[in-house]
């Protein structure tokens, strides 16, 4: 191999000006193909092999509900239930209209299905509390129905305080009649809101809650990198123009697949342009250290970029597509091939000290450090070309990648750099070119290197010990950026179990196995809730209905009145009320608690009567806004029909059932599956009532164990490729031993580091532990070389001296990953560092340490 290594080095220093135009012109061209035909695929769904049961699972899911994927889901939260149904419901009707940006809308919860038949959807319990506080209500709720006005309203406080006067206790209304008190201070302060009827009325029982999701389709733009960027943009511009949000009143925050995938490309760009930045810089300066002269700085970058190009070429012609995690070669491949160009160039400093002649200095640079360059990226290429054979397609595309890069960098290397050598030909060295400090550091080491080493045998008991301890962050959304908007948005979600999105489904063959398969997934500590196609066509409903039917009877009087036309109300009509409402409040405030909400409301109406009339009048246009809409609703509810699955409206039914008759089941999580532990339990515990379980808990559980899966099978792959190539090239198994056991160390070291500094592990900071074995590999190699061929001082040598410079560089291109906004990416740039930091740490202490000892004991032999 060093022939011909050096016979190449030859050839291009004759043929400079040839070699040079023709990289040059091959360079163009690849970058032109490249532009042409290369894309890059932002959906995370790609990062792993189809052919895995759970993808399979998600891919049937996909196919049987397609209305759950690619979404972008808009969360509409405002200040009262009605708002944000109000809201919710002109929100859908604008992105149903723009076809341009979207293919269809939907808000679920807006069917009319759930305002007639919705109390029906309620356990018996449930539904006879919500009837009674109705029932017991019926005298303020008549009133009210009688006159749906603020003069209604203080009526119905006046019967309220005949009851008071009767002894009744009045403290289970307490919340409603503050409610109340609120919404009428805030009139009587000139600021008047809609007061929540539907809150009142349904007295907390019913679940009421004041976000509700419009769930739509966009028009992707495949061509663009952020394919769902313009729908995104339109939601946000629709969303703009509604009422309740121009007031303040409503919210529209969005979240789903899609703008996660977008967010998340536009995340890894974030903050990088200024890292790449000082990377340049800092990059320039330790080359300079390195190098002294740009007639070596400028063919290095040459050379560097001229590899860069032609790996990209290599990516386009047969990968084509880059994925989120492939498209972080380029960093890397700067970051590990730029140690190839400092180690040939340093070299050859070295010798012209010596040997000023250039004409033998290369050739004699290409046979010292020829060989061992060719080893490093064989060494490091292994470390990526293990990922090829695993599930984890990311990885593996970029393991084929970076792979290949490395054989590119050393082509480039002994060919593109040796002829821009030879046409700018660098002067002669004057000084000796070692490592500053490496004499005395090779004293200390040679004097102390038992205890040295003895010391790295305690640190390495500690790296084990916190190898373990090391956590896998399973949740895919700790690798994205937490102030986009969509993160935000869905960090509110998780808080609620309902609204969880690490949910768990299972099909069900019919709606009785549904309904069985449910009652067993409740029973679990695990699962807060569990909705299936059952949920929607409950049971006891022979039960419900005739209790709606006596409500009914019982409330027809206050249903008939709100049927009928109100009269027309005056601000001296009002004006009337407030005066009488508040002489009745007074007179009983003696059987008032002091801080009893008639109270307020009493001293509220007072301040009223000293306003103005228009301000009387935006209090009762404010009160009675909902007031109307409500008594219908709450009329419609009370006449509920019988549901069967045939009744059920289409746009429920295909949520939940299949045309073969199968039944979705969904398990929510409780608050304690935020974590990964957390969430594996959860998936454990569904999975052994239902082994076919799917949905995102289980992809995410699935996800993790894959990701892991992928790196012990590429460890073991990458250690056993490592192995051989340094056997076959040391031919010693002691040699290849020291090597390895070097490599295990740093991997201690890197594991103790990241436990240290509370660093998990995801599945993309992950690539760092192969790179960790590559590059680790090399800088041993070139120590372990330099000990074969007689070298007894390590660190005061060229050799050092380019190890320290490549790492610096190296560790400069990766630290330009941690200034990435997806904190996957810069989550991989810290563990580069580390990973990095615990390389040279046992390549300067540990290695020199033992081989001083190799050496003491090869002596006394």
């Amino acid at each position: 191999m060093q022939k011909i290594i050096v016979a190449i080095v030859l050839m291009a220093r004759r043929n400079a000006a040839l070699v040079v135009t023709a990289f040059f012109m091959l360079a163009a061209l690849g970058l032109w193909y490249s532009a042409k035909h290369l894309s890059i695929d932002t959906d995370t769904d790609d990062l792993f092999a189809r052919t895995l049961p759970w993808r399979q699972a998600d891919i049937r899911e996909n196919k049987n509900f397609p209305q759950f994927d690619k979404l972008i889901v808009a969360v509409v939260r405002a200040a009262t239930p009605e708002e944000a149904t109000e809201t919710a419901a002109a929100l859908n009707a604008g992105l149903s209209a723009d076809k341009d940006n979207f293919i269809d809308s939907t808000y679920p919860s807006g069917s009319p299905f759930f305002t007639h038949e919705g109390l029906l959807l309620l356990p018996p319990n449930d539904l006879a509390s919500l009837l009674n506080a109705i029932v017991a209500a019926q005298p303020f709720l008549g009133q009210l129905s009688a006159d749906p006005s603020a003069r209604g309203l203080f009526t119905g406080l006046g019967l309220i305080t005949q009851g008071v006067q009767s002894g009744v206790d009045i403290s289970p209304y307490a919340g409603a009649l503050a409610g109340v008190g609120r919404n009428l201070q805030a009139a009587a302060d000139g600021h008047p809101v809609p007061l929540s009827w539907q809150s009142l009325i349904m007295n907390g029982t019913a679940g009421v809650q004041n976000a509700e999701f419009v769930l739509m389709h966009p028009q992707l733009d495949q061509s663009s990198l952020q394919p769902g960027g313009k729908a995104t943009a339109a939601l946000r511009q629709i969303a703009a123009s509604l009422p309740d949000v121009k007031a303040g009143r409503a919210t529209v925050d969005y979240t789903g697949q899609i703008p996660l995938s977008d967010e998340q490309f536009a995340s890894l760009t974030k903050g990088l342009l200024l890292g790449g930045v000082i990377s340049v810089v800092l990059i320039a300066l330790w080359l300079y250290l390195a190098l002294r002269t740009w007639r070596l700085i400028v063919p290095i970058l040459l050379t560097l970029s001229m590899g860069l190009v032609f790996t990209l070429v290599f990516a386009a012609v047969f990968e084509r597509v880059l994925n989120l995690i492939s498209v972080a070669f380029a960093i890397l491949f700067i970051g590990l091939a730029v140690d190839f160009g400092i180690q040939y160039c340093v070299r050859l400093r070295d010798i012209r000290h010596h040997t000023p002649d250039p004409d033998i200095a290369v050739p004699e640079t290409a046979r010292q450090a020829g060989v061992q360059i060719a080893l490093a990226a064989m060494a490091t290429a292994c470390g990526f070309f293990a990922f090829t054979p695993t599930d984890f397609i990311g990885v593996a595309e970029l393991g084929e990648i970076a792979g290949a890069g490395m054989f590119i960098a050393f082509f480039c290397t002994i060919t593109f750099l040796p002829a821009v050598l030879r046409l700018l030909r660098p002067k002669a060295e004057l000084a000796p070119v070692w490592l500053p400090g490496g004499v005395a550091m090779d004293n200390v080491l040679l004097k102390h290197r038992r205890v040295v080493v003895a010391a790295f045998v305690v640190v390495a008991l500690a790296g084990g010990f916190a190898i373990g301890r090391v956590g896998f962050d399973a949740n895919p959304l700790d690798t994205k950026d937490p102030n986009t908007e969509s993160m935000r948005t869905i960090k509110t979600l998780l808080a609620d179990p309902a609204t969880n999105p690490f949910y768990a489904d299972v099909l069900a063959p019919n709606l009785d196995a549904a309904r069985a398969l449910s009652k067993k997934l409740s029973a679990l500590p695990e699962v807060s809730e569990v909705l299936s196609g059952g949920t929607f066509v409950p049971e006891q409903q022979d039960q419900k209905l005739a209790m709606l039917a006596q409500a009914q009877t019982i409330l027809a009087p206050m249903l008939l009145a709100a049927s009928t036309p109100p009269k027309p109300v005056t601000v001296d009509d009002i004006r009337a009320s407030m005066a009488k409402t508040h002489d009745q409040i007074m007179a009983v405030a003696g059987k008032l608690p002091k801080d009893s909400p008639l109270l307020g409301i009493a001293a509220t109406l007072a301040q009223l009567q000293g306003e103005s009339d228009d301000r009387v009048m935006a209090m009762n246009a404010a009160v009675t806004r909902f007031l109307p809409l409500e008594l219908t609703r709450l009329a419609n509810s009370l006449n509920a029909q019988p549901i069967t699955v045939q009744s059920l409206p289409p746009e429920v039914a295909r949520d939940w059932f299949l045309p073969d008759g199968r039944v979705r089941v969904e398990a929510l999580p409780t608050a304690a599956a935020q974590t990964t532990k957390g969430l594996q339990h959860f998936v454990k515990a569904v999975q052994n009532i239902a082994p076919d379980a799917g949905g995102p808990a289980v992809s995410t559980v699935a996800t993790a164990a894959t990701i892991l899966g992928a790196f012990r099978t590429a460890a073991v792959l990458a250690i056993a490729a490592i192995a051989i190539i340094l056997a076959l090239v040391f031919r010693n198994i002691r040699d290849t031993a020291l090597v390895l056991a070097t490599l295990a160390l740093s991997t201690l070291l890197t594991a103790l580091f990241a436990w240290a500094v509370g660093l998990h592990i995801n599945y993309a900071n992950i690539i760092a532990l192969p790179l960790l074995q590559g590059v680790g590999v090399s800088f041993n190699v070139y120590f372990v070389m330099n000990f074969r061929a007689g070298m007894r001082r390590f660190l005061a040598s060229s050799t050092a001296n380019a190890v320290l410079f490549s790492a610096l560089t190296t560790g400069t291109a990766f630290g330009a990953l941690a200034f990435s906004g997806d904190r996957g990416t810069a989550s991989m740039g810290d563990l580069l560092l580390l990973s990095l930091l615990a390389v040279l740490i046992a390549t300067f202490i540990f290695l020199p340490a033992v081989l001083y000892i190799l050496e003491e004991d090869a002596g006394e032999t």
